[in-house]
């Protein structure tokens, strides 16, 4: 039988604070940081368990026939799916497109539970579309762009490029890399992608698309206080890792259409994400957790 615990007591406590009509003023130095809370606890067992993302965050499903053409096809740069994935010592952390970050991590003193923490970056992450993924001084960061490819925007280029988030809050932060002050957005300059390659180099691409004549730059960089090497096309595309293939003997199989995208483990447990696809255009997004 499959089990979830939704952390409401938080929620409505939560609820009812911000509700409160009379708010007394705090003295900055009497705050006291709760730290992140869980939005649910899993335990997992031999059933699957389905999540499908929204504009609110995941929400559970009975089964994954639930979302088929639950979500219209769009562009995949639009939507919000799991846009990158990485399994860590104490979890699984995942950058959610046009939304923020999810990390799933087991829960303090279970062998098997795991909590689902969600990291909203609101109506500003909303605009803008994931286009990287590393670890700067240690923390997971992502890259935002401004993607007009498909459909154009009324958002100007990001100025907080690169995010980043802790267990000391829900919500995310922006952080500063240094060699991006080389390309300030005032003057037209968006960065479009941010990646650590197989060859233990940072690669990214600086594009100005506002002039007459647009210009794109590609660099690596082995230091992240250095703007690096420019170099060519063929160079920066040849640090693209593999498509690869996921598959796993304990997960569910899914309708027709629908492809696995990311797997990782978590306190036992099996982690995959799963999307809807049609050419580049990606419909229902979510996840699945579930014990092998």
């Amino acid at each position: 039988m499959k089990k979830l615990f939704i952390g409401l007591f938080v929620i409505l406590l939560l609820s009812s604070c911000s509700r409160s009509k009379d708010k007394p003023e705090i003295d900055s130095n009497t705050i006291m940081w709760y730290g992140a809370y869980p939005m649910a606890i899993l335990q997992p067992g031999k059933n699957p368990l389905w999540f499908q993302l929204t504009d609110d965050g995941p929400v559970h499903i009975e089964a994954i026939e639930d979302a088929a053409f639950s979500s219209a096809l769009v562009p995949w740069p639009l939507t919000i799916h799991i846009r990158f994935l990485h399994e860590t010592d104490n979890g699984v952390v995942m950058v959610v497109n046009r939304d923020g970050f999810l990390k799933l991590a087991p829960v303090s003193g279970s062998a098997q539970d795991i909590a689902i923490y969600r990291f909203s970056g609101g109506e500003y992450w909303r605009q803008y579309t994931a286009g990287g993924f590393i670890y700067y001084q240690g923390n997971p960061t992502t890259l935002l762009y401004l993607d007009e490819r498909f459909l154009s925007s009324d958002a100007p280029l990001p100025k907080q490029r690169t995010w980043s988030f802790n267990m000391n809050s829900n919500v995310p932060f922006p952080v500063d890399i240094p060699f991006f002050a080389l390309f300030p957005s005032e003057e037209g300059w968006d960065i479009d992608t941010l990646r650590l390659a197989g060859d233990g180099l940072i690669y990214y691409r600086a594009a100005k698309r506002e002039s007459s004549s647009p210009l794109v730059r590609m660099f690596r960089t082995a230091d992240f206080e250095q703007a690096g090497n420019e170099i060519s096309v063929d160079v920066f595309f040849g640090s693209v890792p593999k498509e690869t293939v996921f598959s796993h003997p304990s997960l569910p199989p899914l309708p027709e259409g629908f492809v696995y995208t990311g797997i990782g483990k978590v306190n036992g447990s099996l982690f995959a994400s799963w999307e809807e696809q049609e050419d580049f255009s990606i419909g229902a997004a979510g996840f699945v957790v579930v014990k092998p």
